[in-house]
């Protein structure tokens, strides 16, 4: 072979292995930055002490990692292990391994729903709520709920609480502080509170907590929202009598929720949160009350009803009266038709 010859071979090789390899990187940069890498969708959370070991694991798991090379290459590229942001991100099944890289490092987190709802009666269900959809630790929440200075700055104390916060749900990255959480709630509290809303509080006598106070007290008699208005009539009634407001929910309460049922002997217990034995208004809100409460409050029906006892029916609905001995009517019928309940269902078992 001649000279001419062996250095064309020679170049020819050469060609071939910079194109092979040309090909290897083009073929790789198309793979990851272009192809889709998962077969679906996942939502991915990082925490603050996992590692990208972890996190590869994790899409595999939950995103089906099509092909693992490409995104362990992307994650060396953009330095996640390093780089990498808490919070949570949606991993679209469309996504390359180049942008999910991207997304950790640059801290491209989608939104967290956080949901209220429900009853919440004590501060640990309520940190406990809070603490199974954000990040934040449901220890940190409680430690806040009775942190009185901390509570000072949204013009609350641990005792009233309960009045800040409105079950709703609320939009706000999963990383979000306890700070950030509370300056989220006192956003809405402020929203809710507009000068109609206002107006119709001190149309009423009642001053922005009061009105927690008394929703609260309506949230714990009945379910069915359309009684709200007519039992925050009979409370108000009570209240501007100068009555007692004799409401079962308060005595509850000063049981830490704990009694089946509330019976005589329950309400001589000494709590200025017991309405049987001292007139007027508890001192704060003994549940989180909906707003659907608070609204029937500011916009109670205007009725002579005093009293109200559970329906005979036993459908969760309330009768109404306006004098003692109607009410007592009342409450003969709904123990009567206890009783034979009660017998029926003994001579059932």
């Amino acid at each position: 072979m001649t000279l001419k010859a062996k250095i064309f071979l020679a170049a020819s090789v050469v060609a071939v292995a910079v194109a092979t390899v040309g090909g290897i990187v083009v073929g790789r940069y198309y793979v990851d930055n272009k192809t889709p890498n998962f077969t679906e969708d996942y939502v991915l959370y990082v925490y603050p002490d996992m590692t990208a070991q972890q996190v590869v694991d994790s899409l595999q798991t939950g995103a089906g990692t099509i092909r693992p090379k490409s995104l362990e290459r992307t994650f060396i590229k953009m330095n996640v292990a390093e780089q990498m942001k808490p919070g949570r991100y949606i991993v679209d099944a469309n996504c390359p391994s180049i942008y999910v890289a991207r997304m950790l490092v640059f801290g491209w987190q989608t939104p967290q729903k956080m949901t209220l709802s429900g009853t919440i009666r004590t501060k640990g269900s309520l940190a406990k709520k809070i603490g199974n959809q954000m990040m934040v630790d449901s220890t940190a929440i409680a430690d806040a709920l009775n942190d009185e200075a901390f509570l000072a700055s949204y013009g609350f104390t641990p005792e009233d609480v309960f009045g800040l916060v409105l079950p709703d749900t609320y939009e706000m990255y999963w990383t979000a502080s306890v700070t950030d959480i509370f300056d989220r709630l006192k956003k809405e509290y402020d929203a809710f509170w507009t000068p109609e809303r206002v107006a119709q509080a001190e149309a009423q006598k009642l001053t922005k907590k009061q009105v927690s106070v008394v929703a609260s007290i309506v949230s714990g008699e009945t379910l069915k929202a359309f009684e709200y208005p007519i039992i925050a009539g009979v409370y108000l009634n009570r209240y501007r009598k100068g009555m007692k407001l004799q409401a079962d929910p308060t005595i509850c309460f000063c049981y830490d929720y704990k009694l089946d049922r509330v019976l005589k002997k329950h309400l001589t217990v000494d709590s200025p949160y017991n309405t049987y034995k001292y007139a007027g208004l508890p001192p704060a809100p003994i549940n989180v009350p909906s707003k659907a409460c608070l609204d029937a409050v500011l916009n109670p029906d205007t009725h002579g009803y005093i009293y109200f006892c559970a329906n005979a029916a036993f459908d969760g609905t309330h009768k109404f009266a306006v004098t003692y001995t109607e009410h007592m009517k009342n409450a003969r019928e709904f123990h009567k038709a206890l009783t034979k309940r009660n017998k029926e269902k003994k001579a059932a078992k």
